[in-house]
Formats: structure tokens, sequence, C-alpha cells
């Protein structure tokens, strides 16, 4: 009897469609490393350079792997490297911002 072929999703960690994506899995984690760096960081007062600078370069290799990703499991680590990184930029903010105490 015949049956239909199904693609094999689950080879891939990233690409659900079988293709590689090498610019979307280099933008993801490197969204997901600042995002934890920036929200591990956040956790303390005096390293809010740190969370507010890896923060704020998360936001924006996170949101520039947003636009140009391809498949849910990108987007999805890139939300979760978004919102860590949003968090730890805001507390950073909070605790002394991106040039507190450097510029006087």
């Amino acid at each position: 009897m015949a049956q239909a072929m199904r693609p094999n999703t689950a080879g891939g960690l990233f690409a659900t469609d079988g293709k590689p994506h090498p610019l979307q899995d280099t933008l993801l984690a490197v969204t997901l490393v600042l995002g934890i760096t920036a929200f591990v960081s956040a956790m303390f007062d005096d390293l809010h350079l740190l969370s507010s600078w890896t923060g704020l370069v998360g936001i924006l290799t996170g949101a520039y792997g947003q636009w140009i990703s391809e498949t849910t499991r990108e987007r999805f680590g890139l939300i979760l490297g978004l919102g860590a990184a949003a968090v730890g930029f805001f507390l950073g903010m909070a605790h002394g911002g991106l040039f507190g105490g450097v510029i006087s």
C-alpha cells in the first residue's frame, strides 16, 4: 500500500523547513547570550553598565533576527532572548543607565 512521505522535521535543531539558516541561527545564539548576560548582570546594582549595554545590543540583534527569521523555532528563541535582554536593559537603566558614573 502506498503511503504519503512526509519530510523529517525532527532532524534540525532550529530549521523546521529542512533548509540551513546560518545567519538566523547566529542571531538567535547572540541574542540569547546577550539576553542572559543582561538579565543576570541586572541583578547586581554595580553592573548597570554591563546590563544596560548588553540589553540594548540584545534588543537590537533580536529585533533584526525577528525581522529576517523564517521558522517558528527561531522566533521562539528570539522572543526569549529579547525578553531577557529587555528586562536586563530596563533594570540596568533603573540602576544607573548607559553612562551612569562614567560621564559626570
